[in-house]
C-alpha cells in the first residue's frame, strides 16, 4: 500500500497533549505545519513557539485552511460544529483523527500496538527503552513524555517498525471508533479490562466489546500477546484461529523484593536488580519482553537495557525521597490502577505506613453510578485520603458527591475526603513522616497545587 505524500498539513485543536507532539513530529519531517485552538496551555505553547509553529492567536480561523493544504488531523477536543472542520469539508480536504494519520504514516512499517486499561503506557515506554538503548530504528506515539525521548511522536520514512500506545477512547468527534481500531496492528498487546470511560461505554459489557474487536482485528501470520490473569482479557482473548495466529499469554515476572529493592530472577542472566516495582509493573515487563523477542531483541539485552529504565513521567515517578519516607506521584484515577499502584508502594515498602491520596477528576471518576467501582482500591493504605474540586464536577455539570457516599463506594469507614486544596496541603505538611511514604494518584493538578514545594515541606517534616 502506497503511503501518501503531504506537504503542509493543518492540525485543528493542535494544544493537545498527542496533538502538539504530532505538529512538532511533522515539522520535523520539513512540512509546512499549521494549527489552531481555542486554549492553549504549557508546555504546549512554549514547545510550538520554539519551533515556530505556535498559533498567532488562540481561536478557530477557517482562512487558515485554502486548496493546497493536503490534509487536517482533527483533535478530540475539537468538537463537529468547528469552523475549521466545516471549512475543510467544503474544499474537500482529507480529514484524519490522530490513529488514522499514524496509520496513514506506516503503512509500510511493522505495527506494534499496545492496548489495556492500564499498564499500556508503561509497556510502550519498557520497549521504547530497550530498543533505543540497542541503537534499533524506529518510530513511535506514546502518551507520555519519556526521559530520552524529545518528542511523544516521531515518524519518519526509513524506520521498520512503529510502537504505538493504543488508546481505546474515540478517536475524533465525528466519526467516535476507538483509536486502537485504526492502527491495523501486526502485533497486539491487552494488558488488562477494566471498565473506564462511561460517558463513552455506558455498560463494561460494551467498553469490553471493543477489546473483543481489536483482538479479532488481529491479521493472518500477527501476533496477539496478552494478560493471562485477567478473566476479562481472557474472555476476549481465546484463539479463534491458532493456526493463523500467535497467541502468546504473559504473567508476572518471577522476583523478589529485598530492602526496597525489586530484583528479576532470569533462567540464563541471573538474578537482574531493577528501578521498577510493584506486580503491575512486573506483568508489564513481561509483556514488553514478549514484543521485544517477536521483533528480535534477545533476553540477555532486554535484561541488560532493563536495569537502566526509570518509568515513564507520573507513573510511579518518585520525586522526593529522605531517610525513611518517599514519595511518589502516578497518573491512576481508574479503579484498577489506584488499586495497583497503591498495592505495588505497600508491598514494596512492608514496614512504612502509606498515605494515599486519589483525586477525583475525570468524568468517569466523578460519576454517582461510577464510583462503586472503587471498592476496597485504597484499602491497603494505612491514611487514605480522596479529593476533589467542587468547580469540576460543577464544569462538567454533574452531581455534587458526599463525604459519606465516597466512604460507602470505596467502602472505607476511616477514609478522609478533602474539598479545599489549600487545607490538604496544610494537612500533609504537617503529618509526622518518619517511617512513611506519601503516594499522589491523579490525572489532574489538585487545583494548581505546588507538587515541588509540597515534596520539600514533607521532606523536611
Amino acid at each position: 500500500m502506497e503511503k501518501k505524500e503531504f506537504k503542509h498539513i493543518h492540525l485543528i485543536a493542535v494544544g493537545g497533549s498527542i496533538m502538539h507532539n504530532l505538529a512538532l513530529a511533522l515539522h520535523d519531517k520539513g512540512l509546512k505545519v499549521t494549527g489552531s485552538d481555542d486554549e492553549i496551555f504549557e508546555p504546549a505553547k512554549s514547545r510550538l513557539a520554539a519551533e515556530g509553529i505556535l498559533p498567532e492567536a488562540e481561536g478557530w480561523f477557517p482562512e487558515k485552511l485554502e486548496n493546497s493544504t493536503d490534509a487536517v488531523i482533527l483533535g478530540m477536543h475539537a468538537r463537529p460544529d468547528n469552523p475549521e472542520l466545516l471549512r475543510a469539508q467544503e474544499l474537500h480536504i482529507p480529514i484524519y483523527s490522530f490513529p488514522e494519520f499514524i496509520y496513514e504514516q506506516s503503512k509500510d512499517k511493522q505495527r506494534i500496538v499496545i492496548g489495556g486499561s492500564h499498564g499500556k503506557t508503561s509497556i510502550t515506554s519498557i520497549i521504547m527503552h530497550v530498543l533505543q538503548q540497542l541503537g534499533r530504528k524506529f518510530d513511535y506515539a506514546v502518551g507520555a513524555q519519556l526521559e530520552g525521548f524529545d518528542r511523544m511522536v516521531k515518524l519518519t520514512d526509513d524506520a521498520p517498525l512503529i510502537i504505538i500506545e493504543g488508546d481505546e477512547y474515540l478517536s475524533d468527534p465525528i466519526k467516535r471508533v476507538p483509536k486502537f481500531h485504526l492502527y491495523h496492528h501486526h502485533i497486539g498487546v491487552i494488558s488488562g479490562i477494566s471498565w473506564d470511560h462511561i460517558n463513552v461505554f455506558p455498560d463494561p459489557e460494551m467498553y469490553r466489546e471493543q477489546f473483543r474487536i481489536f483482538a479479532e482485528m488481529t491479521p493472518k501470520a500477527g501476533t496477539l500477546i496478552y494478560n493471562q490473569d485477567d478473566e476479562q482479557v481472557l474472555l476476549v482473548s481465546v484463539p479463534r484461529n491458532p493456526a493463523d495466529i500467535a497467541y502468546i499469554g504473559y504473567t508476572v515476572h518471577e522476583h523478589s523484593i529485598k530492602n526496597g529493592k525489586t530484583i528479576l530472577h532470569t533462567k540464563k542472566e541471573g538474578d537482574v536488580e531493577i528501578q521498577l516495582f510493584g506486580e503491575h509493573n512486573l506483568r508489564n515487563i513481561s509483556a514488553a519482553k514478549e514484543v521485544c523477542k517477536k521483533i528480535g531483541v534477545k533476553a540477555s539485552d532486554f535484561y541488560a537495557a532493563l536495569q537502566s529504565f526509570k518509568g515513564a513521567a507520573k507513573r510511579l515517578e518518585k520525586i522526593g525521597e529522605a531517610a525513611t519516607s518517599n514519595i511518589y506521584r502516578d497518573f491512576a484515577h481508574a479503579p484498577s490502577k489506584v488499586k495497583a499502584t497503591s498495592e505495588a508502594v505497600k508491598k514494596q515498602f512492608p514496614q512504612r505506613d502509606l498515605v494515599a491520596v486519589l483525586e477525583l477528576h475525570t468524568f468517569s471518576s466523578l460519576n454517582r453510578n461510577f464510583i462503586p467501582q472503587y471498592a476496597g482500591a485504597l484499602s491497603l493504605a494505612d491514611e487514605a485520603i480522596v479529593y476533589f474540586n467542587p468547580k469540576t464536577i460543577e464544569h462538567k455539570r454533574m452531581e455534587m458527591l458526599t463525604e459519606q457516599e465516597l466512604k460507602d463506594a470505596f467502602q472505607n469507614p476511616n477514609l478522609t475526603v478533602y474539598t479545599d486544596s489549600e487545607a490538604l496541603e496544610q494537612h500533609l505538611t504537617s503529618r509526622n513522616w518518619q517511617d512513611a511514604n506519601l503516594l499522589l494518584m491523579s490525572s489532574g493538578n489538585y487545583n494548581n497545587m505546588n507538587l515541588e514545594a509540597l515534596t520539600q515541606a514533607v521532606l523536611k517534616a
